[in-house]
């Protein structure tokens, strides 16, 4: 159809991954889809793209109304292939990362793969939503993101809410019947306090496994993403890419005057 929509999807799980594929069913019902993925997982990538070897692309499916691609970049570079070199003469009308294995709120989002690909999808004046489940389990339940990512995903193509636009989509780790619904909040303050394990090779040689926990700064704070997931709320947080502590601007213009 002339005017049907086309909604390009991609992740940092890889092609292959079980949230994608769920997101493929979801994104279906509103137009043509496109997936460019990851040909392995790039968790933890944020933005970083490739410069310094080639990257290859291959069709993997293709049926009426879909078309899906590995590609060997990150999720951004994914993101970029789409933009710059496949769909570069078609209009797209929303990007859609996911469905993630794991939480991507709070400090999260700045290293998120996941939400890499949204925020580089909104670089391109097109809506883009990241959408993650807190449970890194291989067999996670995705129904509560597909019910929740429909309706998320209706409101923003019948609004045409104004560019850029980023929604960082996270959902516990509870049954879909257990939601209450969807909250609009903010990131949560906190970070995380890394550890690295060592241990030694056959040979003697040491190595380092990386582990940590995360530390909420506001945990009694009840407009917060994380407030919302341990309410049991799919938590929506509207992002930006403008890093600028605005609070300084004054005190530092008039200390370095």
């Amino acid at each position: 159809m002339k005017n049907e929509r086309l909604i390009f999807l991609t992740n940092d799980d890889g092609y292959r991954s079980r949230g994608i594929a769920a997101l493929i069913e979801v994104a279906r019902q509103f137009g043509r889809v496109v997936v460019l993925a990851p040909e392995e997982p790039q968790s933890g990538m944020s933005q970083a793209f490739t410069m310094s070897r080639p990257l290859f692309l291959r069709k993997v499916r293709e049926e009426e109304g879909l078309e899906v691609y590995a590609f060997t970049g990150t999720p951004v570079d994914c993101v970029k292939m789409a933009f710059d070199h496949l769909l570069c003469d078609r209009k797209v009308d929303l990007v859609i990362s996911g469905i993630n294995h794991g939480s991507n709120s709070a400090v999260n989002v700045l290293y998120s793969g996941t939400m890499g690909a949204a925020i580089e999808g909104s670089f391109y004046g097109c809506p883009s939503i990241g959408i993650s489940v807190d449970d890194h389990s291989p067999d996670a339940d995705f129904e509560g993101a597909m019910r929740y990512g429909e309706q998320i995903i209706r409101t923003i193509l019948e609004r045409n809410l104004p560019t850029p636009l980023c929604l960082n989509v996270n959902l516990p780790a509870i049954p879909a019947d257990q939601l209450k619904g969807i909250r609009v909040c903010r990131q949560t303050a906190g970070y995380w306090r890394e550890r690295f394990i060592r241990h030694e090779d056959p040979r003697g040689r040491e190595y380092f496994w990386l582990t940590g926990e995360y530390v909420n700064s506001e945990p009694e704070a009840e407009d917060t993403d994380e407030w919302a997931m341990k309410q049991g709320y799919v938590a929506v947080v509207p992002v930006q890419v403008d890093m600028t502590d605005h609070r300084r601007l004054a005190e530092l213009t008039e200390a370095f005057e």
